[in-house]
């Protein structure tokens, strides 16, 4: 279950304030009796209430049942007793909160069943207080069956949402595994066997040197120009690894957008023909950071992406239909926008968004950078 400093309700749709009058409200419904029995039995009814309440969110196990049955037990005789039945939504908050589905309805049931009970033994008994109180009576009723639910759902969300968020970061370090062992293959494939070839060479030619001095020259011009060949392609992959093609990314945000349960569509083409390799990586790295957005922030269901490649520019539009924009500057501040327009500042690009039903992002990079390859 929950820790201790998590037992105070919250997000159930209700003030803090409210809850805080719930605790203090069943004292005057006590002080209201006029022997003084009733007055020690409900103040010692309220105390067992809020220890067996704290208890049952920080123990485990069939511990948790126990105090619980105790709190349906107390509830019912302030409920009988002195008409205070707002005991039981602190019981459905807490029976949310129960993550064992057979638990739950279990609790679910005779948490509503004996709310009801008492509520209709005040009204046999023609108690005046329940008369008096009769709307919010009812309200509690309502709140018994449905407070459960939505406490419970939520938790399962947010938990669902946890699993999503270690599944991305498990897949972003397979990633970075992947990456270092497809370097690693690459380095030995690109320099083992040259360097293996310069060895060999450098040793026939240490015995050449003083037996066939010409054939010992033209064994070191073979490693001069194998040295060159390994540095060329060495410094080809460490430019393929600094780049990042927009057909690549397109798979990562397809994959992203998918494990979010949002739906994606392209229009355009992501092979683009005559743009920069700088470039075509700015624009991955921006829509990357876009797409980031529209999961944490947006509450889409639909992301929809154009890209347009012309002689002059390239320009991608990323647009959603998620809650907008309420106020676009500063929403530059954060979310990694501010990181975005820096990038395309730096190849002469802009970023415009625009928000109406949803956000729409303009993602524009003229063709102007020359590749120096």
């Amino acid at each position: 279950m929950q820790s201790w400093y998590h037992i105070f309700p919250k997000n159930t749709g209700l003030s803090p304030y409210v809850w805080i009058i719930f605790c203090i409200l069943p004292f005057y419904f006590i002080f209201k009796s006029s022997s003084m029995l009733e007055i020690v039995f409900g103040i010692v009814m309220i105390i067992l209430f809020f220890i067996s309440y704290g208890l049952s969110f920080v123990s485990k196990g069939w511990p948790v049942y126990v105090w619980t049955a105790m709190q349906i037990i107390i509830s019912i005789s302030m409920t009988i007793f002195f008409g205070y039945i707002y005991f039981s939504l602190f019981l459905a908050f807490f029976i949310g909160n129960v993550q064992n589905k057979v638990g739950f309805f279990v609790l679910y049931s005779i948490q509503l069943l004996a709310a009801i009970v008492s509520v209709n033994i005040g009204f046999i008994m023609k108690d005046p207080t329940f008369f008096s109180q009769f709307p919010f009576m009812l309200i509690c009723v309502v709140g018994v069956i449905l407070l459960p639910f939505n406490t419970y759902n939520r938790n399962k969300r947010d938990r669902l949402e946890e699993q999503l968020e270690d599944a991305h970061k498990r897949i972003s370090e397979l990633g970075k595994i992947e990456e270092r062992q497809r370097i690693a293959r690459d380095l030995h494939d690109t320099l083992g066997q040259k360097l293996s070839l310069i060895g060999l060479k450098s040793d026939l030619a240490g015995k050449l040197i003083d037996i066939k001095p010409e054939s010992a020259k033209k064994e070191i011009r073979d490693i001069r120009q194998t040295a060159r060949t390994a540095l060329k392609e060495v410094r080809e992959m460490v430019s393929e690894m600094r780049g990042a093609k927009l057909s690549d990314e397109i798979i990562r945000v397809q994959q992203i957008l998918k494990a979010a349960e949002i739906e994606f569509s392209l229009e355009g083409t992501t092979e683009l023909q005559d743009t920069p390799l700088l470039v075509e990586t700015v624009l991955s790295m921006c829509l990357k950071e876009a797409v980031t957005n529209i999961v944490k922030h947006s509450h889409a269901d639909s992301c929809h992406i154009v890209i347009e490649e012309l002689q002059t520019d390239v320009t991608i539009k990323v647009e959603d239909n998620g809650v907008g924009l309420s106020h676009k500057s500063e929403f530059y501040k954060g979310n990694g926008l501010q990181g975005m327009k820096e990038r395309l500042e730096f190849v002469n690009g802009s970023l415009d968004i625009q928000s109406t039903d949803g956000t729409t992002l303009y993602i524009r990079v003229p063709n102007a950078i020359k590749n120096n390859d």
